[in-house]
């Protein structure tokens, strides 16, 4: 028991420390390190929230939306906490670490075009379009 106290500790210290990487209009919402019971490998769990709370950043394993599709999607949600919200799969990446960094890409985006609450839709797309995979 003290030693998965002493883990959660350090995770707890880790997130605070990329917070400081954050663009200033975002902030970690909920971080999360989890062990499936199905699995040994650990998986990890992030939710960012701009500072309106308009969008919200997921990074989590893409099999938490039902796919059978392994790695982590990154996905957007404009009005998170509202009955209107919108959800946009972004990108699937192998690893957290490509999705976390993708989402940081993603703010910074945002952030450049975002311009109050009548340019959302088009800060969120121009930011989307740009994070997603060319093919």
């Amino acid at each position: 028991m003290h030693e998965a106290t002493r883990t959660s500790h350090q995770i707890e210290n880790q997130y605070s420390m990329d917070d400081a990487d954050l663009p200033p209009e975002w902030a970690v919402h909920t971080a999360r390190v989890y062990t499936p019971a199905e699995s040994e490998r650990e998986r990890q769990y992030h939710l960012y929230d701009h500072s309106t709370n308009d969008l919200r950043l997921k990074v989590a394993p893409a099999s938490l939306d039902g796919d059978d599709q392994p790695g982590y999607a990154l996905t957007v949600t404009s009005y998170p906490e509202l009955e209107c919200s919108e959800r946009q799969r972004v990108r699937t990446v192998l690893t957290f670490e490509r999705c976390d960094e993708l989402a940081r890409r993603f703010m910074l985006l945002f952030s450049a075009r975002y311009d109050g609450a009548g340019s959302l839709e088009r800060a969120r797309e121009y930011a989307a379009v740009r994070t997603q995979s060319h093919r």
